[in-house]
C-alpha cells in the first residue's frame, strides 16, 4: 500500500505513511524562516499549496510568520469573495440514528434524548419560518436510519421545501448533510435538485475514525471516506468536506482534509465546494472536555487562515458552534459562508428553539438572523443570499473555471447587493435597513463593467415597486 492521489481506495488517497511523513518533515522545517517566506510568497499567485507545504506553516509558530499568514490569507479571501459573506441555516428533519458515534447525542445508545421526524407538514411550518427570517439557502440534516429516514423521506422533503412559496419567501437552494449512501442515491438526490452535498469525515486517521464509530453503518471508514467519489459519479459536482476539530490530533487531520482536496481535483478535476471547520461543542451527554485534542481559539484562526491559503477557491464554512468574537476573527481570515439565527433542534424554528432537548449541538452564537446581519454590515461586510450559480448552472468545474481566475466576482458581487435589497425590503428592522441602503450605495460605484452597473442600479429600483428574485 502506498499514497496514490489517484486511487479510488480511501486508505491510498489518505495514505497514513504519507501524513505521518508530512508531519514530520513540517516538523523538523517549523524553523526554517526562508522555506516559510518561499511558501508564502508562491502561494500569493492564489494557485494554492500542497498538504506537506501546507502543513510546515501550520508548525510554524513564529509570531511574525503567523502574522503574515494571516495577512495573506486575508488578500486571497478578498480577491477570491470580496466583502461579502454567504448566509445559510441548517434544517434538522431526524436526530433518529443506528450508529454509535462517540462525540454525538444522536448515537444509538442515547436513551433520553427526545427523538423527532418531522412530518411534511412540521416542515412546511420549519421552512415557513426560515422564510420569514429571510433566509434562502438551507442545510438539510438528519441522522442516519434506514427505516425511519430512508432517501425517499429526504427527497419527498426536498420537494416540499423547493415547493413552499410564502409572501416573498422561497429557498432557493438546498445543500444536504446526510450520512454517506450509495451511486443510485446520489443520482437521485442530483435529480432531487441539491445544491452540495456535503459529508464531515469527522477524522482521517482510520484507528481513531473506527474508535470513534464503533456500531452502525458510519463504522465503516472505507464506505464514508469513498463516499465523494460516489456522489460525484452520481452527478453531484459540488461537495462539501470537513473534519469535527478536536476528535483526533488537529495536525492529521488537518494534513488528511487537504490530501482529501487534492484528491478530488486529480480525479474529477473539482476540488471541494466548501470546506468546514467545526469544533466539538457540548450537547446531551457528550462533554468536550472529555476530548483531549480540542484546539485554542488562536490555533483554530491559524487553522482557517492556512486554509484559505491552501486552498484558496474553496468556500470556507462556519456555524453557530462558535461565538461571536470567533467568528469576527475568522471572517477576516477566509471564512466565506456563515449561518444565522440556526436551531439544531429539530422542530426548533417554528416552536421558537423552545425545545432543545432534540439538538445536536450548543449553539455559542444565539443571536436572530437579524442581529447578524446587522453586525456584518458594522463590519464592512455584504450579507449575502445569493443562489444564482446553482441556478444558473455554474457549478462544479464550470464555477471553479470563474473562480480560478477571478472573474466570478463579475457574478457574486452585483447578486449580493440584489439578493441584500430583497431581504432589507422583506425582513430587515429600521436599524439594519438603513446601514444596509447604505452600503448598498457604497458598493455600486465599485461594480466596473458599466452595463452591469446599470442593470443593477435598475433592478434595485424594481425591487422598490415589488418584484425580485433578479441575478446575473
Amino acid at each position: 500500500m502506498a499514497y496514490n492521489v489517484k486511487s479510488m481506495v480511501a486508505t491510498e488517497f489518505i495514505d497514513d505513511a504519507e501524513i505521518q511523513e508530512t508531519l514530520a518533515y513540517a516538523a523538523a522545517h517549523k524553523n526554517d524562516r526562508a522555506l516559510v517566506e518561499s511558501l508564502l510568497e508562491r502561494a500569493k499567485d492564489c494557485k494554492g499549496l500542497t498538504h506537506r507545504e501546507a502543513a510546515v506553516l501550520l508548525e510554524c509558530d513564529d509570531p511574525e510568520l503567523i502574522h503574515k499568514m494571516e495577512t495573506l490569507a486575508m488578500e486571497i479571501k478578498q480577491k477570491f469573495y470580496g466583502n461579502r459573506i454567504v448566509m445559510f441555516a441548517p434544517l434538522y428533519l431526524s436526530n433518529y440514528c443506528v450508529n454509535g458515534c462517540r462525540y454525538c447525542p444522536y448515537h444509538g445508545q442515547n436513551k433520553h434524548i427526545a427523538r423527532k421526524k418531522l412530518t411534511q407538514e412540521e416542515i412546511v411550518r420549519e421552512v415557513v419560518a426560515l422564510q420569514d427570517m429571510g433566509h434562502k439557502r438551507l442545510a438539510l440534516e438528519t441522522g442516519e436510519d434506514p427505516v425511519r429516514c430512508p432517501i425517499e423521506y429526504v427527497l419527498e422533503s426536498i420537494k416540499t421545501i423547493y415547493g413552499i412559496k410564502h409572501k416573498n419567501g422561497a429557498i432557493r437552494r438546498v445543500n444536504v448533510n446526510i450520512a454517506a449512501t450509495t451511486v443510485e442515491n446520489y443520482r437521485k438526490l442530483k435529480e432531487a435538485g441539491i445544491g452540495t452535498y456535503i459529508l464531515f469525515q469527522e477524522t482521517y486517521n482510520k484507528k481513531q475514525y473506527e474508535y470513534l464509530h464503533p456500531t452502525g453503518p458510519k463504522s465503516n471508514y472505507a464506505y464514508h471516506t469513498e463516499a465523494m467519489d460516489r456522489a460525484m459519479e452520481g452527478g453531484i459536482d459540488d461537495v462539501g468536506c470537513g473534519v469535527l476539530f478536536g476528535l483526533n490530533l488537529y495536525k492529521y487531520d488537518f494534513v488528511g482534509l487537504l490530501m482529501h482536496a487534492e484528491h478530488l481535483e486529480a480525479v474529477h478535476g473539482v476540488g471541494p465546494h466548501t470546506i468546514s471547520v467545526p469544533r466539538v461543542r457540548r450537547a446531551d451527554d457528550i462533554d468536550p472536555d472529555e476530548f483531549e485534542n480540542g484546539i485554542t481559539d488562536a490555533l483554530f484562526q491559524q487553522i482557517v487562515a492556512i486554509l484559505r491559503i491552501a486552498v484558496p477557491y474553496t468556500g470556507l464554512i462556519i456555524s453557530t458552534r462558535e461565538s461571536k468574537e470567533c467568528r469576527e476573527k475568522v471572517l477576516r481570515l477566509g471564512v466565506s459562508q456563515i449561518s444565522g439565527g440556526s436551531r439544531t433542534s429539530v422542530g426548533g424554528y417554528a416552536d421558537g428553539g423552545e425545545e432543545e432537548d432534540s439538538s445536536q449541538f450548543e449553539v455559542s452564537d444565539n443571536r436572530t438572523l437579524d442581529q447578524v446581519v446587522n453586525w456584518l454590515l458594522d463590519g464592512g461586510y455584504i450579507p449575502s443570499f445569493c443562489t444564482a450559480c446553482y441556478r444558473e448552472g455554474r457549478t462544479g468545474d464550470r464555477f471553479m473555471k470563474l473562480c480560478k481566475s477571478g472573474q466570478i466576482v463579475n457574478c457574486c458581487h452585483p447578486n449580493a447587493l440584489m439578493t441584500l435589497k430583497e431581504y432589507l425590503e422583506d425582513y430587515a428592522s429600521p436599524d439594519t435597513y438603513k446601514k444596509g441602503i447604505a452600503l448598498i450605495e457604497r458598493e455600486i460605484p465599485t461594480i466596473t463593467n458599466p452595463k452591469v452597473r446599470e442593470t443593477v442600479l435598475r433592478h434595485l429600483k424594481d425591487m422598490d415597486g415589488g418584484m425580485r428574485d433578479f441575478r446575473f
